[in-house]
This record gives C-alpha cells, sequence and structure tokens, in this order.
C-alpha cells in the first residue's frame, strides 16, 4: 500500500491513517463501491472488496468504540459479532477486546438466538424506537441491551447521544446506505472512508447514501492506494 494525497510514501502506517481526532465525538462512514458508484454487487459488499480493503476494514473496527449498522445489512451481509483479533490488543487498552455492535431496527426483526448476540464480546446494543413491537423489545432486551430512540421512527441523533453517554464516542458506521442516508440528513456524519474499486458494475445498485437527501461539502484529507483500490478519508468541512 501507498499513500499518493496529501503526499507521496510508501507502506504508510494505517493505524496512524485512520487515528481519531482527540477531545471529541466522531462518527465516521466506511464503506466501498465501485468506480461507478455502486455500494454493492449482486445485493453484497464483499464482492467489492478485496485485500486491502478487508485490511483497512479490520484497522477502522480496531479503532472504533463501536460499530453501527442497519439491521437490513445485518441480514443480507450476514454479520456476526465484531471478534477480537490479536493485532487489535494495543489499539484496545483499556477497552473491551471488540467493539459491540449497535443495530438500527424499527421492527426488531432480528434472530436474537444468533451468534451476533450469544457469541459478542460486550452485549450486542439495539436501536429501536418506541412504537417497536412490545414482545420483540422484549425479546431484544434479553439478548442484549435496547435503546429507545424517538416515537414512530428511530430518531438517530437520539441514537448517537445515547452511544455517547455510553462513553461510545468513536462511532463507525458500516452502512447500508440507507441508514447513512439518515446519518447524513440529520447532519451526524463527520467522516466518510471510502474504497474505490476498480470495477464497472451498472445495474440498480444503490450508492452510499440512499434515502433522504442531504449536502454536506467534504474535504479530502487522504488517498492511500493498493492493487488500483483507492481508500479516500474525507471530513466534513467544519
Amino acid at each position: 500500500m501507498r499513500r499518493i494525497h496529501p503526499d507521496i510514501k510508501d507502506d504508510p502506517d494505517i493505524v496512524q491513517a485512520y487515528a481519531y481526532p482527540e477531545g471529541r465525538p466522531w462518527l465516521r462512514l466506511n464503506m466501498v463501491a465501485s468506480a461507478d458508484g455502486a455500494a454493492w454487487d449482486k445485493g453484497l459488499s464483499g464482492g467489492l472488496s478485496g485485500k486491502a480493503d478487508k485490511r483497512v476494514f479490520g484497522v477502522l473496527r480496531g479503532l472504533a468504540d463501536v460499530v453501527l449498522v442497519g439491521a437490513a445489512t445485518v441480514r443480507a451481509e450476514g454479520y456476526g459479532p465484531v471478534r477480537p483479533r490479536e493485532s487489535w490488543r494495543e489499539l484496545r487498552a483499556g477497552r473491551p477486546a471488540a467493539a459491540p455492535l449497535a443495530i438500527v431496527s424499527r421492527g426488531l426483526d432480528l434472530d436474537f438466538g444468533a451468534p451476533l448476540f450469544r457469541e459478542a464480546v460486550s452485549p450486542t446494543l439495539v436501536i429501536t424506537c418506541e412504537s417497536a413491537p412490545a414482545d420483540r423489545r422484549e425479546a431484544a432486551a434479553e439478548a442484549g441491551e435496547v435503546i429507545v430512540a424517538g416515537g414512530e421512527r428511530v430518531d438517530l441523533a437520539g441514537a448517537v447521544a445515547a452511544l455517547h453517554a455510553r462513553g461510545l464516542t468513536r462511532v463507525l458506521c458500516e452502512g447500508g446506505p440507507r441508514l447513512n442516508a439518515q446519518l447524513a440528513a440529520a447532519g451526524l456524519v463527520d467522516e466518510l472512508c471510502l474504497s474505490v474499486s476498480p470495477l464497472l458494475l451498472g445495474g440498480d445498485a444503490a450508492r452510499i447514501l440512499d434515502g433522504e437527501p442531504s449536502r454536506e461539502r467534504l474535504r479530502l484529507g487522504q488517498v492511500l492506494e493498493e492493487e488500483g483500490v483507492l481508500f479516500c478519508r474525507y471530513t466534513r468541512e467544519m
């Protein structure tokens, strides 16, 4: 891997390249897209990823306090718990060995007996709203920890504030595109880490934001490259 912006450097320190800013909460999106903007290949993001992307993905998870993800992505991608890695030992000193997952779900259509809940190092968080079915909320509370934010739909600003109140201030969102769009529309996105895969896909795949409109000017702070894949780090202009 090499850095090609803002300077040229071979084998940069990836942990340092993605270090969180000190002294404030921070929400970053991490997504992969094809060169023509598709957020998935045949419904899954895995077809867009390679070894380098998975390496960056692992570092971002190691740095995060919590991994935020939408329920549809959990189901489509077959999510399991975030499992500890030996390479994270120093990164996570003073914190749990792996970040908990926080799943955003209005209807709570989740398998609460799955490894995602049963084998998690830290209790899996379920973020829902008051209109969620009472029996499903009860099942979620037995399997993990429930955060209720909002009435008829999930209030993402309230949800993120609840994560911060638990000391989970370094938030890594892994999508999907609808959750990304809602976060952006609410003005909650501080950073976008975008891996651009050298593929043309066409078709009807969503972009990395799919849903509510938003407009946020970003600053390109860094670009890494390996085997034609670009790893772009954008931050919101303050």
